[in-house]
């Protein structure tokens, strides 16, 4: 018999943040600097940040609605409790982050590189991660509704506890992705490209009829 095949062990963000001083600013800028801050509670809405470093930095229940952080950097940095609808963060860089408890919608990713990056409880809906990067990433306890990494790059992702929701997957490129432990899993594009994934015995009893579709297989009583 065949040896299993193991899964590939996720490297996750050791993000241990130095004593931060209380951010005092205006309001971003592009291509402003940012380091060792706190930003609490800030309202960011409509605010151009496109090409801004964020390192070593905790962003708290800020708002982010229509915020422009388009090639943003977010490096060893933690986001709690943000919120908004229709952040651009299209070709931004997540490198070592946390985000915690985000409530999003309509957020704009695409092109954009995450790497060692956990993303824990909250809700995401519509969240565009299409052409993006995912390496090392984990999607763990929370709701992404309406996903689309189309033509996406996955590799050592995992969706741990997750609802996901109407995803698609439409011509995405996954290597050592962990659906297993999904609590929802609804694939609406894409099935056909879960080469590369895992799933558990039950998900592959439910996810029969699309692969039977796939291949043109009729199914009947």
């Amino acid at each position: 018999m065949a040896a299993r095949k193991k899964t590939p062990v996720i490297r996750r963000p050791e993000v241990r943040l130095p004593p931060l001083s209380p951010y005092s600013g205006r309001g971003l800028e592009p291509d402003g600097d940012y380091d060792g801050l706190e930003f609490r509670g800030e309202d960011f809405t409509g605010q151009d940040g496109a090409g801004a470093r964020f390192m070593d930095c905790a962003v708290t229940e800020c708002a982010l609605d229509e915020a422009h952080l388009v090639r943003a950097r977010f490096i060893d940095s933690v986001l709690t409790g943000i919120k908004g609808v229709g952040t651009d963060l299209a070709g931004a860089s997540l490198r070592d982050v946390e985000v915690v408890d985000a409530r999003l919608g309509g957020v704009q990713m695409h092109g954009a590189v995450l790497e060692r990056v956990v993303v824990r409880g909250g809700k995401i809906d519509y969240l565009n991660l299409r052409e993006a990067r995912l390496k090392d990433v984990t999607f763990e306890g929370c709701v992404l509704s309406e996903p689309d990494f189309g033509s996406a790059q996955l590799e050592r992702v995992e969706f741990a506890g997750c609802e996901l929701r109407r995803a698609d997957f439409s011509g995405a490129r996954l290597k050592d992705v962990d659906l297993r432990t999904t609590a929802v899993l609804d694939i609406a594009r894409g099935v056909d490209r879960l080469s590369g994934a895992v799933i558990s015995p039950t998900q592959l009893m439910d996810l029969a009829p699309s692969f039977a579709a796939q291949i043109g297989v009729r199914v009947e009583n």
